[in-house]
């Protein structure tokens, strides 16, 4: 696909959708502008994620979608687009909506994931859903669409930039936190029910277990605590107002213990380690879905609890049975890793 090597490139990159799915997009930006120094690149974003990229020396402007389906609102986010003169376009979650958005808008180079009847109308550029691996990771896939343009690169390693401020504001978090003792781990209990995940009255005894050790402070890093586990005493639980405050909630941590959601991807991105519990059927998996960045300590049921025990719906599985994840299990990695710290 072309690129131009006289005028500059200026490309377009769309993500509007969840927190960990954003922050696996942004190895895109940086070798981007590894490749090509001069280029402009922005992305296209939801307002509640568009925390991940502030500050990013890799990017020069966000875009914000707010979704709406109205014609003035469309018409007005089309205009955006439009002024920006865009020369590539990659929709790492295409829809008809956006499809249709950055075909008025005049992008000449369209480049999207999967292979829709839309796509094919309006000529957009596939990376083919068919040629699709389970044990490639989701970030080494959305890659692809930069890949059609000749960048050539393994760098997957997600990065999350902080300021000397933000720096000094994690610090003063960390320092209030810790009260004297010398590990802070934080733990975040809820998945949104999009991924396998214990209830909260297993992570109620994994906390009030975690507490009793030696130098260690527990942070819950939750926007909406589940009741079970609200008002543990010697516990933390840090307000926040704004995704920006849960990035410097956990790099104020030495270890997040969470399910396979938006914070560990979070954290991976601030290199901060991660134990994340996951679930091994294919579209759940560490293989596709682990965090990038970081030292990621990855807990699986025994290979034979799926079929065992599993309904075979992610959604409704809890580690509970015999061979799922313990609290047991998450506590002698915990200690493992303190020791390496």
């Amino acid at each position: 696909m072309e690129v131009s090597s006289n005028k500059q490139n200026r490309f377009l990159i769309v993500r509007p959708d969840r927190i960990g799915d954003v922050v696996l997009s942004t190895p895109i930006p940086r070798e981007l502008k590894r490749k090509y120094p001069d280029c402009f690149v922005v992305l296209l974003l939801r307002d509640y994620t568009k925390d991940i990229y502030i500050n990013n020396p890799n990017v020069d402007k966000i875009i914000i979608d707010e979704g709406k389906a109205s014609f003035p609102y469309k018409l007005r986010l089309l205009k955006q687009i439009r002024y920006y003169k865009f020369t590539h376009a990659f929709m790492l979650l295409p829809t008809e909506r956006i499809n249709w958005l950055l075909f008025f808008s005049g992008i000449r180079y369209r480049i999207g994931v999967g292979h829709k009847f839309y796509q094919f109308i309006t000529n957009t550029k596939s990376v083919y859903r068919r040629k699709y691996i389970p044990l490639r990771h989701e970030a080494d896939y959305c890659f692809d669409t930069v890949r059609k343009i000749g960048i050539e690169s393994d760098l997957l390693d997600t990065e999350i930039f902080l300021t000397d401020e933000e720096k000094q504001i994690v610090k003063s978090r960390r320092e209030k936190y810790c009260d004297g003792k010398k590990f802070l781990i934080g733990i975040h209990t809820t998945s949104g029910n999009s991924v396998p995940n214990w209830k909260p009255n297993t992570y109620f005894e994994l906390i009030s277990r975690l507490k009793t050790l030696d130098n260690i402070k527990v942070v819950i890093t939750d926007l909406q605590v589940p009741e079970e586990i609200k008002s543990i005493s010697e516990v933390i639980y840090p307000e926040q107002k704004t995704l920006r405050d849960l990035v410097h909630i956990i790099a104020s941590l030495d270890l997040l213990i969470a399910s396979s959601t938006g914070p560990t991807h979070i954290a991976a991105a601030l290199k901060i380690p991660t134990i994340t519990m996951f679930c091994p059927l294919p579209a759940c998996s560490p293989q596709l879905w682990s965090p990038l960045g970081n030292k990621a300590i990855n807990i699986l049921p025994d290979k034979n609890y799926c079929g065992r025990m599993c309904s075979g719906n992610p959604k409704q599985c809890y580690f509970e049975e015999e061979g799922g994840i313990s609290v047991e299990n998450i506590l002698g990695a915990v200690k493992k890793e303190i020791n390496h710290i």
